[in-house]
């Protein structure tokens, strides 16, 4: 497989709609998730958008988090691939929550997200998706969506004052460890 370029934040492919896929289970589609995953996993990320990979299509692949009840047996969390998801929000709950972009690097942000959701999509084998979520998986679902739909976190973000350098990040914790949010990572 290939490890992709990854578009960085003001490039237009992150500024607009992703388009649908119309066969989510052609060739064409599995060799782009295959490239997702592995540019994914070189880039230390936990999800990656097919718009961040400069292909306007409604394609993610993230990692679901190892606490999520379906997958906390023990075995290696597998590494999801949604085509055309939706995602429909349960509650009005927000949460607010660091995350990071590998197409903002070098960046962390506070985002407000909804705690609870429910995302449908289809896998490039066929199979359709069905799953809801909350907490960090539902963070890291909407973090990946938000990209089909042409907005980054900072798009998100309500004090811009928590945008903040991944190399000031500690010690702003360690400052400040009462005051603000846990430190989660969200980086795709």
């Amino acid at each position: 497989m290939a490890i992709l370029k990854i578009a960085r934040m003001g490039n237009p492919v992150l500024m607009r709609p992703a388009e649908p896929v119309a066969d989510p289970t052609s060739p064409e589609i599995k060799r782009l998730v295959a490239d997702m995953i592995d540019t994914m996993v070189d880039a230390d990320g936990r999800g990656l958008a097919a718009t961040q990979v400069h292909v306007p299509q409604r394609v993610v692949v993230f990692r679901p988090p190892p606490d999520d009840p379906t997958t906390s047996d023990g075995r290696t969390v597998p590494v999801l691939a949604l085509v055309n998801p939706e995602v429909t929000f349960l509650t009005d709950e927000t949460e607010e929550g660091w995350e990071g972009c590998l197409s903002v690097p070098g960046m962390r942000g506070v985002v407000p997200r909804v705690t609870k959701l429910r995302y449908r999509g289809v896998t490039p084998e066929g199979q359709a998706i069905d799953k809801t979520v909350s907490g960090f998986h539902a963070r890291v679902v909407q973090h990946e969506v938000d990209h089909l739909d042409g907005v980054l976190y900072p798009m998100r973000m309500k004090d811009l004052s928590l945008l903040v350098f991944e190399s000031e990040f500690d010690k702003l914790m360690a400052a400040a460890s009462d005051e603000l949010p846990a430190p989660s990572k969200v980086a795709d």
